[in-house]
């Protein structure tokens, strides 16, 4: 199960990783529920996701370029110290009291435009770091990490907020990023190869006619782009839902936000200790339906231990895919296209996600939060079964 951490530099970067993520979501759920507090609105919920998220769907081509082209550890130590600096501002004019609903925006944006060239690297050179023997128990524990912090994050961060306030939480997420800086300076890598010679627009251009010719990478990439166009999107909504359907205020906003973490968490150990799966194609498919019916159930809860239960399942059966997804993008794909492949995976895995988030938002505003919800959980159904009859290949892959 935890084989990939036999690796040192892999075990350091994982270890650092992990604890910064931790910061990351005790920011997630203060910055919502602050956003929620000053604005009382979910549709600007909605437009905060969206800030946050609209730069990887532009720039993530631009950023997969640079990552085949450049040293990713040292691209890595700046993101991270960028996203560091901009959660010491978010403390500093909360702290003070001058946050502004905008403000929040613009640093969304800013987090935004970061990722961009963060994503694709860090999912590039797992594989540097692990070599392909591991590298589906590496993504795993990936996911393993991303998971946890789910669960930890949101967890403390539904206490920290009443004993040490928002600006607190962001402080504390800023001091978080330490940990993923400190492991980067110790890693070492080889020098790189020397890159095509080409400008970032021609690799770009090579990329995507790299990709179009192959339909196993369209059909997987599809998957995780329904899902994060209406699947995903259920995760900004979460404070409308604890507060005006369950009622259950910001430490029930904390649990639910775990209990979607726990079954993720659930979800990526067993693809952990499931080691180097043969069928990965047949797990996909029916995690993907398993997610629908899941959200599904989610939006028609009226209770507060129902809804917990469901968003286990819909943690569980969300991971599951979306690491297979990545997994067999870099097996299948040469290395010198990993870089500009895994920026268009992040288009589909986080880009996409800022126009469920307005439509979510939107519907959540006119419909109501349940409603919404549900027409998504819907749409997910309708689209993973013309997926699979437009590509019924995807279960053998």
């Amino acid at each position: 199960m935890f084989s990939a951490l036999k690796v040192r530099y892999f075990r350091i970067y994982w270890i650092g990783m992990f604890l910064s993520l931790i910061g990351s979501w005790i920011q997630t759920v203060a910055q919502s529920w602050l956003v929620f507090q000053l604005t009382n609105s979910a549709f600007l919920l909605g437009v905060v996701g969206f800030l946050g998220s609209i730069p990887v769907f532009v720039l993530s081509l631009l950023g997969g370029a640079l990552a085949d082209r450049a040293n990713k550890r040292n691209i890595l130590i700046f993101t991270q110290a960028a996203f560091m600096f901009s959660a010491f501002l978010l403390a500093v004019l909360t702290q003070f009291k001058v946050i502004t609903p905008l403000q929040i925006m613009f640093i969304a944006l800013s987090n935004g435009i970061i990722m961009a060239f963060d994503a694709p690297a860090r999912q590039s050179i797992v594989i540097e770091l692990v070599g392909r023997e591991h590298l589906f128990n590496a993504i795993a524990l990936n996911s393993v990490a991303f998971n946890s912090s789910r669960i930890i994050g949101p967890a403390i961060a539904g206490v920290l907020i009443s004993i040490i306030g928002m600006s607190g939480c962001f402080y504390l997420n800023g001091i978080s990023f330490l940990a993923v800086l400190v492991a980067l300076f110790y890693i070492r890598f080889e020098k790189n190869k020397p890159g095509s010679g080409n400008s970032a627009l021609k690799d770009i251009k090579e990329g995507l006619l790299f990709v179009r010719g192959q339909r196993p990478v369209i059909a997987l990439m599809s998957v995780v782009a329904a899902m994060s166009l209406f699947g995903i999107s259920y995760i900004i909504l979460m404070p409308v839902f604890a507060s005006h359907v369950l009622g259950v205020g910001v430490k029930g906003l904390g649990v639910l936000m775990s209990s979607t973490g726990l079954g993720a968490l659930a979800g990526a150990l067993w693809l952990a200790r499931l080691g180097d799966y043969k069928f990965k194609g047949r797990i996909l498919v029916s995690s993907v339906f398993i997610f629908s019916f899941s959200l599904i159930l989610f939006a028609l809860s009226k209770h507060y231990l129902l809804s917990m239960l469901a968003l286990i399942l819909v943690g569980a059966s969300s991971v599951i895919p979306v690491a297979l997804v990545n997994t067999l993008l870099q097996i299948n794909v040469p290395h010198k296209f990993r870089g500009r492949v895994m920026g268009l995976f992040m288009i589909t895995f986080a880009g996409i996600v800022p126009f469920g988030n307005l439509i979510s938002g939107f519907l959540a505003q006119s419909w109501g939060v349940s409603a919404a919800l549900f027409f998504c959980g819907g749409v997910c159904l309708f689209l993973f079964t013309l997926i699979n009859l437009l590509f019924p290949g995807l279960k053998k892959l």
